[in-house]
């Protein structure tokens, strides 16, 4: 690094699992931002240099998928290939990187089979590509409910010696069975299930915890999301949307200091419908007791474009990773986790989870906050199994429940 904090001529060898429309917003975003001048504002980028490293520090150097259509096309072309449909708002170059054929296990989901057909041939050597390739880190966009696919790509991030940012609800970087791994071979992971920018899950995380500091009590909640991609087409199968629910409830969830019931709070996806495309809707309510015991009612309408919504947050994830590989730190990231993710190991609100991840950024190691974190670490209740790696995490709507909660108290 020179003395001006420059990581100069180094770059963020990023590659892709999953060739979707989140990847293709992200590798369209890198190149859109590719110019953009270091100082000043410029819009959708939360940092412009994270650490010393801009935005055209990162570069992608591997992809896999396993649709016909896609495999075997360069990267700058299988962005756009269907069944993709987020908007298109960058002319991205041939980028010499080839979509290698992936591996399947759960990652077709009944529906989405109907609309994709899987590329023939086996599946490639995953280890060898991203250790030729020199990649950095590996970003995960397996569709929602990629259970055993997502934990076999673990594998062969842990022994390629990659980092990883997990961007779906497969609960790793929360689970203290990867957690150690990573640590172990001190290698950086930030997760699970990112968050937009300004999406449903953000917006209605800041609603609840304004509720809670300006002493108005949340009775009932609902946040429902409907879109028109194959996110939405795929969470149609409800086996494949119960981690998704259980990521979405806990993120607002953990903003309160006592338990909402069961029945009175309910967040997650709720339909498909085709000519939305990649645009999502939410609709959010909120019921409240006030002073005098007055209620108090919010609700809220949010249209956005689903997948480039998220794309500026992976684009500091990679960067926070790489920051991370340069100072030998290895397993969960927590306050770039908790910035950028609904379900990180540690919730906190989300101007602590900001003064963390900045403080990272610029140099610091450990979170400040863990006597006084507003809210406990992941609150997930897993089988041994799930512990092990070896089966599915077992979480129910009952163990989101917060500290207070758990110790019987209100």
């Amino acid at each position: 690094m020179d003395h001006d904090g420059k990581h100069r001529g180094q770059k963020v060898r990023v590659a892709i699992v999953g060739v979707g429309n989140c990847a293709s917003s992200l590798v369209q975003g890198v190149e859109f931002y590719r110019t953009a001048a270091e100082d000043g504002v410029v819009p959708g980028l939360m940092n412009i240099d994270l650490g010393g490293y801009p935005i055209h520090a990162i570069e992608f150097s591997a992809a896999f998928d396993v649709v016909e259509g896609k495999v075997g096309l360069d990267l700058s072309q299988a962005i756009f290939a269907s069944p993709n449909n987020t908007i298109k708002f960058a002319e991205v170059p041939h980028l010499k990187v080839r979509v290698d054929r992936g591996m399947t296990h759960d990652g077709l989901g009944t529906y989405v089979s109907t609309r994709v057909r899987k590329a023939r041939g086996s599946t490639a050597d995953i280890v060898k590509i991203l250790k030729d390739t020199g990649t950095d880190v590996v970003v995960n966009y397996l569709p929602v409910g990629s259970e055993m696919a997502t934990k076999w790509y673990v594998e062969q991030v842990l022994e390629a010696g990659c980092a990883l940012v997990n961007c779906i609800p497969v609960f790793i970087a929360s689970q203290p069975y990867w957690a150690k791994r990573f640590a172990d071979r001190r290698l950086p992971i930030i997760g699970d299930d990112v968050k937009s920018q300004v999406g449903s899950t953000i917006v209605h995380r800041v609603l609840t915890n304004l509720f809670r500091e300006r002493g108005v009590k949340l009775d009932r909640t609902y946040q429902l999301n409907f879109g028109g991609n194959m996110d939405f087409y795929n969470m149609l199968e409800r086996e494949r949307l119960e981690s998704k629910k259980i990521s979405k409830t806990g993120a607002v969830t953990s903003q309160l200091d006592y338990a909402l019931p069961a029945g009175a709070v309910h967040v997650g996806p709720s339909d498909y419908v085709p000519w939305l495309t990649d645009r999502k809707w939410a609709y959010i309510r909120m019921e409240g007791t006030t002073f005098g015991n007055v209620p108090l009612n919010v609700e809220v309408k949010m249209e956005v474009w689903d997948s480039p919504n998220s794309a500026g947050v992976v684009i500091d994830a990679v960067r926070y990773a790489r920051l991370a590989l340069d100072r030998g730190i290895g397993g969960p990231l927590e306050g770039p986790s908790a910035y950028l993710m609904k379900t990180p190991p540690r919730q906190y609100t989300d101007g602590q989870a900001r003064q963390l991840a900045e403080e990272f950024a610029a140099g610091g190691r450990q979170p400040r906050f863990h006597r006084h974190a507003a809210r406990p670490s992941s609150p997930w209740a897993v089988s041994s199994r799930a512990r092990d790696g070896r089966g599915k995490n077992r979480q129910t709507p009952a163990t989101l429940a917060p500290r207070a909660a758990r110790r019987g108290t209100s």
